[in-house]
C-alpha cells in the first residue's frame, strides 16, 4: 500500500480539486456572458445565437448550455451581469456618495453614460425582440424593471436629493429619462459635442432643484 500523508487533512485534496473547477467555471461564464452582450450590441438578437456567443467566448455549445439552458436565459443574464457591472463603476466614481461633496454635474454625467455604451444598445436589442418574443417579454420587463429601480436608487444617493421633498422624485426621473433619450440618439450617430452642453445645463439645473 502506498504511504498516507498524514500532513493534510481528510477531504482536502478533493477541495483543492474542486476550487480549479469552480474557478474555471466562474471564468467561463463570465466569458459567456461578456460575448453575450457584445453579440447582441453588434448584431442584434437575429444575429446572436448560442453558437455564436459561445465561438466568441472560446467555448464549445455544450459548454454554454451547461451555464444557460436556453437563449432567453443567456441574454437575460448577460444583460443583468453588464447592469450590475455598471452599477459598480457608477459607484466606484463617487465612493463617498453625496457626503464627498461630489460635483453634480459630474454625476449626471456618470449616469448619461450608463446610457451611451455597449449595455444600453444590447439592452435596447433585447427590449426590441421581447416585444415580439412572448417567452422574453415578462423576463425582460422584470429584469428591466429592477435595474430601473436600482439605477434610481444610486442617482438619489449620489444627488443627495432628498424625495420628500416634493418634485424632487420627479427631478431625478427626469434626468433618467434624458439620459435614456441622449442614449438612443447616440445609436444613430456621434452626438457627444451635443451631449456634452445638454450635460452641463441639466447638471445647472439638477443643483437649482436639490438646492
Amino acid at each position: 500500500m502506498g504511504a498516507v500523508n498524514r500532513g493534510a487533512p481528510v477531504g482536502a485534496a478533493a477541495e483543492d480539486d474542486r476550487a480549479p473547477k469552480q474557478d474555471r467555471s466562474r471564468v467561463t461564464r463570465q466569458r459567456l456572458l461578456e460575448a453575450a452582450v457584445a453579440c447582441l450590441a453588434e448584431h442584434g438578437w437575429a444575429g446572436s445565437t448560442v453558437s455564436v456567443v459561445a465561438e466568441r467566448a472560446g467555448v464549445s455549445r455544450g459548454a454554454a448550455q451547461h451555464h444557460f439552458r436556453t437563449r432567453e436565459e443567456l441574454f437575460t443574464a448577460a444583460v443583468e451581469y453588464v447592469a450590475e457591472e455598471r452599477s459598480a463603476a457608477l459607484r466606484g466614481l463617487f465612493p463617498e456618495g453625496a457626503a464627498a461633496g461630489a460635483d453634480r454635474t459630474a454625476v449626471v454625467a456618470a449616469l448619461v453614460d450608463l446610457y451611451t455604451g455597449p449595455l444600453f444598445r444590447a439592452a435596447l436589442q433585447l427590449w426590441v425582440a421581447a416585444s415580439n418574443e412572448p417567452q422574453l417579454g415578462p423576463r425582460v420587463a422584470e429584469l428591466e424593471a429592477r435595474v430601473g429601480r436600482e439605477t434610481h436608487r444610486i442617482a438619489v444617493e449620489l444627488l443627495g436629493a432628498d424625495e420628500s421633498v416634493p418634485g424632487v422624485r420627479e427631478t431625478v426621473q427626469g434626468l433618467l429619462d434624458m439620459a435614456r433619450g441622449l442614449g438612443l440618439a447616440n445609436l444613430l450617430t456621434d452626438d457627444g459635442a451635443r451631449r456634452k452642453r445638454v450635460v452641463g445645463e441639466w447638471g445647472r439645473l439638477v443643483e437649482d432643484a436639490l438646492r
